[in-house]
C-alpha cells in the first residue's frame, strides 16, 4: 500500500537519476572533445604548413621547400622524447606521448611528410619501393625509382632533394636525411632543412648551412647522395 507522498518521492528518484545521466555523459563528452582537440591542436595548429592557396603557384620544389621551411622551430613534447606530429601523421611510432602523438625517430618522417603535402608520389611502408621512418629507405625509394644521385656523381642538388648521410647500403642503413633548400656552387654540402634536428639535438626541426656532415645520432656521417622527388 502506497504511503501519502510516495508516488511523489519515486518520481523524483527518477529525476534526479535522468539529471545524473546527463551529466555524466555531458562531462564524458566534453573530455572527448577536449582530448580530440588537444590532439588536433598539436598536430594541426602547432606550426602548420602554408595554405594550399599560397603553394598553388608553386613549382613542386618551391612547395617541399615552403613546407619544409614553415616547420623551422617546432619542438617535439617533451622536448626529451621522440614524440612527434609527423609520425603521428604517418600511423608509426610507440605510443604514450602526452599529447596522444607517437615516437620515434622521425628525420625521415618529417621529409615524408613534406613530400607528401607538396604533391610527390610514393606509398608510406616497408615493401620494396616504399619510404618508411628509416632513413635508407629514402635511398631505396631513389634507387628503385631511378632518381638516386650519389655524391661525387657530379649530380648538383636541387630544392626538394632529399639528402642523404652515413649511407651503409650492405647493412640497409643510414644514419639521417634532410630536405634540401638550396646550393651554392662549390659548396662541400647543401643548405637543407633538418627534421629531428642536428646540430643541437634530436628535438627540433631547424636548418642547416653546407651540410655535408650529418652530427645527429653519430657525429661525423658523412653525405652520402640525394634522392630526387617524382611528381604525383
Amino acid at each position: 500500500m502506497l504511503q501519502p507522498g510516495e508516488p511523489h518521492v519515486r518520481e523524483r528518484r527518477r529525476s534526479l537519476r535522468r539529471i545524473g545521466l546527463i551529466v555524466a555523459g555531458g562531462a564524458v563528452l566534453i573530455v572527448l572533445v577536449a582530448a580530440a582537440h588537444r590532439r588536433a591542436g598539436h598536430t594541426d595548429d602547432n606550426f602548420p604548413p602554408p595554405a594550399q592557396a599560397s603553394l598553388a603557384s608553386l613549382s613542386l620544389r618551391q612547395r617541399i621547400v615552403a613546407i619544409a621551411d614553415s616547420q623551422v622551430g617546432y619542438r617535439t613534447d617533451p622536448a626529451s622524447t621522440y614524440c612527434n606530429k609527423y609520425s603521428e601523421h604517418w600511423s608509426s611510432g610507440t605510443p604514450g606521448c602526452p599529447q596522444g602523438e607517437l615516437a620515434e625517430e622521425w628525420c625521415a618522417d618529417f621529409a615524408a611528410w613534406a613530400w607528401q603535402r607538396a604533391g610527390v608520389h610514393f606509398t608510406y611502408g616497408y615493401s620494396p619501393g616504399d619510404i618508411s621512418g628509416a632513413a635508407v629507405s629514402f635511398y631505396e625509394w631513389g634507387v628503385h625509382h631511378g632518381s638516386w644521385h650519389a655524391a661525387g656523381s657530379g649530380y648538383r642538388p636541387r630544392p626538394g632533394d632529399i639528402a642523404v648521410y652515413g649511407l651503409d647500403p650492405a647493412k640497409r642503413t643510414a644514419v639521417h636525411v634532410a630536405i634540401v633548400s638550396g646550393f651554392t656552387r662549390g659548396a662541400a654540402g647543401p643548405n637543407v632543412v633538418n627534421g629531428n634536428g642536428d646540430r643541437t639535438g634530436y628535438s627540433v626541426v631547424e636548418k642547416g648551412a653546407k651540410q655535408r656532415v650529418a652530427e645527429a645520432m653519430n657525429a661525423g656521417s658523412a653525405l652520402s647522395g640525394y634522392v630526387s622527388p617524382l611528381p604525383g
